[in-house]
């Protein structure tokens, strides 16, 4: 049920945003439409001038979002080596920004108009894999935030906050909370000790744009300092698109003798590098089918709920194969079985 209250507080956004615009380009008539929206309280338009122009509008309430648009530009600046948006035009006391148009084609969209074209899903992610490594091999410590013990522990304890609670409706008895607390006391120093590196933190391909020069990045501004099979996870292991595990193999190893080739800090073995992406994947399964959650029971948005049993389904399969994730893989057995559950949309 729409909220009238949250539609008219958003037309005021919108008119108000409208305005400014006119101020910032006078004299050129455009075209304001909704272009894309944000998991959070950020939405995007794009003014279309009379000459065939665009520019991206974002619309960041700032009693919502201004520390979050703050970072948003520190950010931009820490990573203008890549293709993100340039910052034309900004009013941080309105929440308003202009940005340079990257275009309409996520690396998703393109996907989805092909799914069944393997060898050009693959040509993109290896583009995708090179923008990371470019990002990674700038990385200087002491610049991000550390993505450290609390802030990796906060993110999986959304599980139980809200998957479990939330959306089963559960909670732990003794013994599961003892699987729980077992499971993560040996996931997390795996992820801990890995190299560190900047890390985007939703390096995915609804985050990444297929543009006439190289791949566009967007959505950065909670990038911290981690590790460094994080964003690689988040590509492969992605919430709306999914590939065979064979697929994703074949793509670690692209990545690993990339990485190799550029210096970064992975291990010689690769079985060691891909036993730390799965270990990674895990945290970032956990928290994710906590966000998912969350974003439905707290903020009632539901376009992200059905994509949970894909996290479940990529939990299930590592924490099997993994003797010291076992107590995971044996809370996940009692929580939701262990039949692979259908998702919103697969490939």
């Amino acid at each position: 049920m729409k909220n009238p209250l949250v539609e008219r507080t958003t037309m005021q956004r919108q008119t108000q945003l409208q305005r400014w615009l006119c101020e910032q380009y006078p004299n050129r008539p455009f075209e304001l439409t909704f272009a894309a929206a944000d998991a959070d309280y950020r939405r995007y338009f794009r003014a279309t001038f009379a000459d065939g122009r665009t520019v991206i509008c974002m619309d960041a309430p700032p009693e919502k979002m201004r520390e979050s648009v703050l970072n948003y530009l520190k950010i931009r600046d820490l990573f203008s080596h890549l293709n993100v948006p340039t910052v034309l035009a900004k009013n941080l006391d309105d929440g308003f920004i202009v940005l340079n148009d990257l275009g309409d084609t996520q690396y998703l969209k393109a996907m989805q108009m092909h799914p069944n074209d393997l060898a050009a899903h693959k040509a993109l992610l290896l583009e995708a894999i090179d923008a990371l490594i470019e990002l990674q091999k700038s990385s200087q410590p002491n610049t991000l935030p550390e993505y450290d013990h609390e802030k990796l522990l906060a993110e999986v304890n959304l599980f139980p906050d809200w998957f479990v609670a939330k959306e089963l409706n559960k909670e732990f008895n003794f013994k599961q909370r003892q699987l729980w607390q077992e499971g993560i006391a040996a996931l997390l120093p795996v992820i801990e000790a890995q190299p560190k590196v900047y890390v985007h933190r939703d390096f995915i391909v609804r985050n990444l744009m297929l543009t006439r020069d190289r791949v566009g990045v967007l959505d950065f501004q909670d990038a911290l300092y981690g590790a460094i099979t994080y964003d690689l996870v988040s590509l492969l292991r992605d919430a709306f698109i999914e590939w065979d595990e064979e697929f994703v193999l074949d793509l670690v190893v692209r990545y690993w003798e990339k990485a190799r080739a550029a210096d970064l800090p992975v291990p010689v073995e690769f079985d060691v590098f891909y036993r730390w992406f799965e270990f990674t994947g895990v945290q970032r399964h956990l928290k994710v089918a906590g966000i998912f959650a969350r974003l439905w029971h707290r903020d009632g948005k539901d376009k992200y709920r059905p994509e949970i049993p894909r996290f479940l389904n990529y939990l299930r399969r590592t924490t099997r194969r993994y003797q010291e994730l076992a107590p995971i893989y044996a809370l996940l057995l009692e929580l939701v079985g262990d039949e692979e559950l259908q998702t919103g949309y697969t490939f």
